[in-house]
């Protein structure tokens, strides 16, 4: 029989150009490898081909509170094109994604209204990896 374990939100470290991102938003971040590792087709015979992709990219959205301390920083990234390593990682539940390769694919999204929107900032990862 397995035990309970515990899932804390602030065991998740993101870190974009070696800077550690705080004040996330509440969906913090997400993180995904952008094409399937294979694709397949169907002759009419019914033979299968096995498609491999070597296709290494991957988007990793950040979102931080609109007065996230890195919000400026991020937006720098967005403005500049310059390239970056970027990390998600989480010891406690042994997960970590990301690459060495990186660059902001537009600045985010700016919402003004009755409450101050989080802001996302979309990551597109050269040689995306997960462990």
């Amino acid at each position: 029989m397995s035990a309970a374990r515990n899932y804390d939100p602030k065991d998740c470290v993101v870190t974009v150009g070696g800077v550690y991102i705080t004040g996330l938003g509440e969906d913090m971040v997400s993180c995904e490898k952008d094409e399937d590792n294979f694709t397949t087709a169907v002759g009419a015979q019914g033979d299968v081909v096995v498609n491999r992709s070597h296709n290494k990219l991957g988007t990793i959205t950040v979102t931080v509170q609109g007065t996230s301390p890195q919000k400026s920083y991020l937006m720098g990234l967005a403005r500049s094109g310059e390239m970056f390593d970027v990390w998600v990682i989480n010891k406690s539940i042994g997960e970590k994604c990301g690459g060495t390769q990186a660059m902001m694919k537009k600045p985010p999204t700016l919402e003004q209204g009755a409450e101050l929107a989080d802001r996302e900032f979309e990551i597109q990862v050269f040689d995306y990896t997960v462990e």
